[in-house]
């Protein structure tokens, strides 16, 4: 179902339901029990969940709190979502008792914001606003260095006061996007529940960012494969990943010109989306790591990503440039698990 359809439904009172098991895909993989599959759309991506056991029935009902916890998290973290603690901060400027998911990531963002010099900027949100509006308005336009300028005055991760008590905004229409780290959460909640139903070979990704679990079918590692988003059928690269996680950050995800000058990523410092980069791909533990880092990584460009990603243990990133050149860490070729 499309998401604008499910919107409108819920809207008329129509609740949303969980796949069902005729929905789940069940393959027989031999020894290894049953691989099942699921996917939906969310987070403006879809969403997907494989995962393999000894029960069908096991895994599909794995699955499906899966991706309860997902539309639980969704429902924090969307700033589409007028009713979101998100939505909610941004709106008032302060909130009292935020949601422990929201601290806990929040507290995570400002962490990068500082190990990445202020390349990871959770207050964004006016830049990517402004490119958006400019681009879907009547008269679809660049927005102007004026504009550009003023947005920015918004923008510095300094107007955030954040504790476990409550998170206050302190410069007047200063807003947060987390869609840079909260997605990669989400995929590690998601992750996390898989492993509390019992599952513990599994892959989920949405939208680029992936989390894996044990091993595929026939213990093999699973696959994960880097594309160029500006030369079709161009793979730059191809990793194996077993219990670790992995994310994409690229101009080519949600942009508003048809150049894909202006991109939901944002150089705060500059006031532009990074241009020298098309894609950055980072392997971490954790997929919040890797979301978060891969995000940093295309706004500090190729040398200065690569030292920041050689900094951190467990990590490793590849980057595709705008000239089509690929530049990776030295623990990229060592396939890192």
């Amino acid at each position: 179902m499309a998401p604008a359809l499910q919107d409108a439904l819920c809207g008329l009172g129509f609740e949303p339901v969980r796949p069902s098991a005729d929905e789940a895909e069940v393959q027989s993989v031999g020894r290894d029990g049953f691989r099942v599959e699921s996917r939906r759309p969310a987070m403006s991506t879809l969403v997907s969940v494989a995962a393999i056991h000894e029960s069908a029935a096991l895994g599909e009902d794995a699955i499906g709190r899966a991706f309860d916890e997902m539309d639980r998290l969704i429902a924090i973290f969307s700033r589409y979502d007028e009713a979101s603690a998100l939505s909610a901060l941004n709106a008032e400027g302060h909130l009292e008792g935020p949601p422990p998911e929201l601290a806990m990531v929040l507290s995570a963002a400002l962490s990068y914001h500082r190990l990445s010099d202020g390349a990871f900027d959770p207050t964004v949100a006016p830049l990517v606003d402004l490119f958006c509006a400019s681009f879907t308005g009547p008269v679809p336009r660049e927005p102007t260095a004026a504009e550009i300028a003023e947005a920015r005055e918004l923008v510095g991760a300094g107007a955030i006061t954040a504790s476990r008590r409550r998170v206050r905004l302190t410069r007047r229409g200063t807003a947060l996007t987390l869609d840079g780290i909260a997605k990669g959460y989400i995929v590690d909640r998601m992750a996390a529940t898989l492993e509390r139903a019992g599952i513990g070979r599994y892959l989920v990704e949405a939208g680029g960012d992936i989390r894996t679990g044990g091993t595929k079918e026939a213990g093999l590692p699973w696959a994960v494969a880097v594309r160029d988003p500006e030369r079709a059928g161009r793979l730059p690269g191809t990793i194996h990943l077993s219990g670790a996680a992995v994310a994409t950050s690229g101009s080519y995800e949600r942009y508003y010109d048809p150049e894909r000058r202006f991109h939901h990523i944002v150089d705060a410092a500059r006031g532009f989306s990074p241009r020298a980069c098309t894609s950055a791909t980072v392997v971490a533990p954790s997929a919040t790591a890797a979301d978060a880092l891969a995000t940093a990584v295309l706004v500090l460009g190729s040398r200065a990503g690569v030292a920041l990603v050689e900094s951190l243990p467990g990590c490793a990133c590849l980057i595709v440039q705008s000239d089509g050149c690929v530049t990776h860490s030295h623990g990229w070729k060592e396939s890192p698990q």
